[in-house]
């Protein structure tokens, strides 16, 4: 399968070193078990702040999944990106259970989120901005307009879990409305609406309901917040229409909006 993986990686780095790259994902991508057809996989490594992010990308008998580590080394960024590989595979081809709480990244999300949170979408499903545009915030220098998925909140959060998300944005059929799912206590696993409304109809995941509805802000006043709060990520809502946004922090260090396609 290596032929078959893509690879997008910073610059530097030799054709040696992105085979390798290629040859541990593939093996780890057929590791978990037979007849699980894994294909589409594409490779992003990143140098950060924290060393190399490696990422991939995947298809898993038709359903798509993410995962993606940071590691102080090219290497050791590879072995744990291959095992969590190797772990998202069996589960997403297995029985669905809740990932565990507090989880690897829970120390990333300690800080108190005011009242909602936000969602990382993957590149290739919207339409992104470099750099912010005339009459917005400079400190926004990615920016995304997926189209939002109508779904339940439980389906929000299993693919909240296959992609590698701490948040997830789409739109809740029952307040037809924008709203979250994130990764926090005590649960794992709660839900923002842009409008405040009662707690979501029978579920298997445990989740838990903010009672707020998102605040109404503009970007500015929304970069405001979340810098001068030190939060990783904050979902509120437009004023001129109540469309949710999504500001969070990128790896490395500046800031991405994202907002649904009107």
């Amino acid at each position: 399968m290596g032929e078959l993986v893509a690879v997008r990686a910073f610059e530097g780095l030799t054709g040696e070193v992105l085979a390798e790259a290629r040859a541990r994902v593939a093996a780890a991508a057929v590791a978990p078990g037979v007849g699980t057809l894994v294909e589409a996989l594409r490779i992003r490594l990143a140098s950060v702040a924290d060393g190399v992010l490696a990422q991939v990308n995947a298809e898993v008998d038709g359903r798509r999944i993410r995962v993606q580590e940071v590691a102080a080394g090219l290497g050791d960024s590879l072995d744990r990106v291959a095992d969590a590989l190797r772990g998202r595979i069996r589960a997403v081809t297995g029985a669905w259970a809740p990932r565990p709480w507090p989880g690897p990244r829970t120390a990333a999300l300690a800080v108190p989120v005011l009242p909602a949170v936000p969602v990382f979408v993957p590149a290739e499903t919207a339409e992104v901005v470099e750099a912010a545009g005339a009459g917005t915030s400079s400190r926004i220098v990615r920016r995304k307009e997926p189209a939002l998925v109508w779904c339940s909140p439980e389906a929000a959060a299993r693919t909240m879990d296959a992609m590698d998300y701490d948040i997830h944005l789409f739109t809740d059929p029952a307040t037809e409305t924008d709203a979250v799912v994130y990764r926090v206590g005590p649960t794992g696993y709660r839900l923002a609406r842009t409008v405040a409304a009662g707690p979501p109809g029978r579920r298997t995941v445990p989740i838990t309901l903010s009672p707020h509805g998102a605040p109404r802000l503009t970007e500015a006043q929304a970069v405001e917040r979340l810098e001068g709060a030190e939060l990783p990520f904050l979902f509120f809502a437009q004023p001129a229409d109540g469309r949710g946004r999504v500001l969070y922090r990128r790896f490395d260090g500046r800031l991405g909006l994202i907002a649904g396609r009107a």
